[in-house]
């Protein structure tokens, strides 16, 4: 048991999870912003840009993300020499979020397009009779309503992204928690079982209270009809 609280010592186990954290913030803020757009080009009016934008949700969601994160290091940044700092750190952790970012918006695209499917086709006919166009009745009208009734798939994904956080370890990051985890393991091998348990159980002290949180803002959120 001493040898096991020792390690809190020796290890950030705290600052780790922080790591994990940071990614999954940042993700999630740049998944949300290109999932949007993703989202405005699969219903826009042109047939050009809902098949590119269908071509990206189709590509990414059925590639592993593994894959995607090792491309990252081995072809953004080994091959095509994309730096976003000097710092071999920070930029492994940056390369980490575009490949979580990329990853993750295709499923944003397609839980605000769930949403869509609640609003009435009334509403976008009301805003045409407006005399608003496809930017503004989208914008202003359908997401709205759309993000009201897409609280509860949003949510999922965002637990989702931050448990793929962990996948970070294949882009070098070298301070999250599964790199932490797999070398407490390699240098303590007798204390596994604690060792697993304690990022388990950290994972789920961060999820269950997000995943509450989702659950009242759907409720709370939800279009009464």
């Amino acid at each position: 048991m001493n040898a096991f609280a020792q390690l809190f010592s020796q290890y950030d186990i705290p600052g780790a999870f922080l790591v994990n954290i940071e990614l999954t913030l940042w993700s999630a803020l740049f998944s949300t912003i290109l999932g949007v757009m993703l989202l405005l080009m699969r219903i826009s009016p042109i047939s050009s840009l809902r098949r590119i934008a269908r071509g990206y949700v189709e590509l990414f969601k059925n590639m592993p993300l593994t894959i995607i994160m090792v491309f990252m290091v081995l072809g953004v940044y080994a091959q095509l020499k994309l730096s976003f700092s000097t710092t071999f750190a920070t930029n492994f952790f940056w390369l980490a979020i575009t490949g979580l970012s990329l990853y993750t918006a295709a499923f944003v695209c397609e839980s605000l397009r769930s949403g869509i499917n609640t609003v009435p086709i009334g509403q976008a006919e009301a805003a045409r009779a407006l005399g608003l166009n496809f930017w503004q009745a989208a914008t202003q009208v359908i997401l709205p309503q759309a993000i009201r009734g897409s609280v509860a798939p949003l949510g999922n994904t965002f637990i989702a992204l931050l448990k793929n956080s962990t996948v970070a370890a294949a882009a070098s990051v070298a301070t999250e928690t599964s790199t932490m985890m797999s070398e407490m393991i390699e240098y303590h091998a007798d204390l596994i079982v604690p060792i697993f348990l304690t990022f388990a159980f950290g994972y789920v002290i961060l999820i269950i209270p997000f995943g509450a949180l989702t659950t009242y803002l759907s409720n709370k959120l939800a279009v009464r009809r």
